[in-house]
């Protein structure tokens, strides 16, 4: 409603309702009856299983994938600046990222190190993978984009951004060496995939903008990818 600029008074004139029942659906999680949904969805141009996914069941699993979609963009520098930072800064429980260098993240919010600190003092448990420069997966990476043996210095250098952060309780780094499929950017329960497409820099290929719903399969595809890699990297020690 935000985002379209609805008022609660103009969804329930709309859909011929009190706005206290708007209400309701708003504050106490009342599905509303299907003509009213399907009111609302067309107002609001969203799917009905989006704004309402108690709805689904579990073998409607066509309908719960769309539900997870929130945003597709056709590469990740459309990804606008302001969702990096509203999803960090609404995190309450999990910040996990998994990259090779991810030199962009720090470039988009160059307060990276800070803002995740006070996350993990808050007591969100933030984790951040990044590929080992000395490991082989980095260096056909390198050679798939072009990068001319590039690759494995902007891992070093993107490190830097984190040193703060070897102190802090509830932040951790670590290393990996698998081949790197998506980069993943998980908050809470929102995640971003940066799917790699062979010979392509990574900020040119989709960005694909999820949500974790009941009966929804994609948000813990990607998940579980993330915690197979976590558990093979390598705590991260700092430089030599």
């Amino acid at each position: 409603m935000l985002q379209r600029g609805i008022s609660t008074e103009e969804l329930a004139a709309k859909c011929a309702i009190d706005t206290k029942s708007v209400e309701r659906w708003l504050s106490h999680g009342r599905v509303p009856h299907r003509q009213n949904r399907w009111t609302a969805a067309k107002l609001l141009d969203a799917d009905e299983t989006y704004l309402w996914p108690s709805i689904l069941t579990r073998g409607v699993r066509g309908s719960a994938g769309r539900s997870e979609l929130i945003e597709l963009y056709p590469d990740r520098a459309s990804v606008p600046r302001e969702t990096w930072l509203r999803l960090l800064g609404e995190a309450t429980t999990n910040v996990d990222v998994l990259v090779h260098s991810g030199t962009f993240f720090a470039q988009v919010q160059p307060r990276i190190a800070d803002e995740l600190a006070d996350r993990a003092r808050d007591g969100v448990r933030v984790r951040l993978c990044f590929g080992d420069p000395a490991c082989a997966a980095v260096a056909v990476r390198d050679a798939e984009e072009g990068l001319g043996n590039t690759l494995a210095a902007h891992i070093r250098a993107s490190l830097i951004y984190y040193r703060s952060l070897a102190g802090v309780e509830g932040a951790e780094i670590r290393l990996h060496s698998t081949t790197l499929y998506n980069s993943l950017f998980r908050y809470d329960d929102q995640l971003i995939v940066n799917p790699h497409v062979h010979g392509s820099p990574a900020s040119l290929n989709p960005a694909i903008h999820l949500q974790k719903i009941d009966g929804g399969l994609l948000f813990d595809l990607y998940c579980s990818s993330f915690e197979r890699i976590w558990n093979a990297a390598q705590r991260w020690q700092g430089f030599d």
